[in-house]
């Protein structure tokens, strides 16, 4: 039994204009103390997928499934159940920590209110014990700048306010949502370096979720490529960049600038992502793909094994007509 798993999971929303499909059918497993990277382009499903597991969909919103946390059954539980998993078993770092600090409280409160609710902790111990994890996320003079406003601190800054707050009730799993979206290249390795140290030295389980595979390489187990609100290709990241076996992969991959790349002009993958409105008929990538074929149009591709251990890929061409 995995440490997570989640098998055919589904998110719809109901809308004015019809039903929007942003999720179908994705499975996939966590193994305990491991880092899961899920990447692909805006719109592919990546951030509703752990809003589902999360219970965190808007109103509108419903998942269809199965999310098993340590043998537990956890997709759509109820508030007050969720709650006693949030934080303490389960947290998540949200992808803009401007939006997701109160800008008219200072981090001390925000980060003890916390402890207060799901430890049971006093404001004297609860601030002493998130001065501590401000030092564990490499914040200089934590003491003196847990006092301060989340607009005082740079991005960088807020950011690592963000993940030491989640990390405050030492969380089985953290879930990353674009931790490093609209920081510059230097703090974006730095962020990328803290996670996996936090991975080291608290066992943490994580799920890394990133439009860039930039980002994934050298800081995470495995990769899940999506596309379309479908699995594209799953691996070891190791693999997924040495072999990657799906056309949507190998675009994502040509499309990482590279020091050793003298083209005149950046690559791309040309056209744009499906419409979630419309009834998903065979491979959401098909229309964009130079491969594709009739089948392609009529026939959604299974997730079948590529040929190495846990390597997975959902495509109707034959890996070597893609060589």
């Amino acid at each position: 039994m995995s440490f997570l798993e989640v098998n055919n999971l589904s998110v719809e929303f109901n809308t004015a204009d019809g039903i929007v499909r942003a999720v179908n059918n994705v499975s996939f497993t966590l193994d305990k103390g491991k880092i899961l990277a899920i990447v692909g382009e805006s719109g592919s499903g990546k951030s509703q997928t752990v809003f589902a597991m999360m219970g965190l969909l808007d109103q509108n919103g419903y998942a269809t499934g199965s999310v098993r946390f340590e043998g537990e059954e956890i997709l759509n539980l109820s508030i007050s159940e969720l709650n006693l998993i949030r934080s303490e078993k389960i947290a998540m770092i949200f992808q803009d920590p401007m939006t997701s600090l109160n800008p008219y409280m200072k981090v001390s409160e925000q980060m003890a209110e916390v402890l207060i609710h799901h430890k049971g902790l006093s404001k004297t111990e609860a601030i002493k014990q998130s001065i501590t994890m401000l030092d564990a996320v490499q914040i200089p003079e934590p003491r003196n700048l847990i006092r301060m406003y989340p607009h005082e601190f740079s991005g960088g800054m807020r950011q690592r306010v963000m993940i030491a707050m989640s990390l405050l009730c030492n969380p089985k799993l953290l879930i990353a949502d674009e931790p490093t979206t609209a920081l510059d290249v230097t703090v974006q390795a730095q962020i990328m370096h803290l996670l996996s140290d936090i991975q080291k030295e608290f066992g943490t389980s994580i799920i890394l979720i990133t439009h860039d595979l930039g980002v994934v390489a050298g800081n995470s187990d495995k990769t899940l490529v999506m596309y379309g609100g479908q699995v594209m290709e799953v691996a070891k990241t190791e693999l997924i960049y040495a072999k990657p076996t799906h056309p949507y992969t190998q675009g994502l991959i040509s499309a990482v600038p590279r020091l050793d790349d003298n083209a005149e002009k950046l690559k791309t993958i040309q056209g744009n992502p499906p419409d979630a409105m419309l009834d998903p008929v065979g491979c959401p990538f098909s229309p964009r793909c130079k491969f594709s074929k009739n089948i392609c149009s009529t026939q959604t591709p299974e997730l079948l094994g590529a040929g190495e251990n846990d390597h997975f890929r959902a495509c109707h061409v034959a890996f070597e007509e893609l060589l």
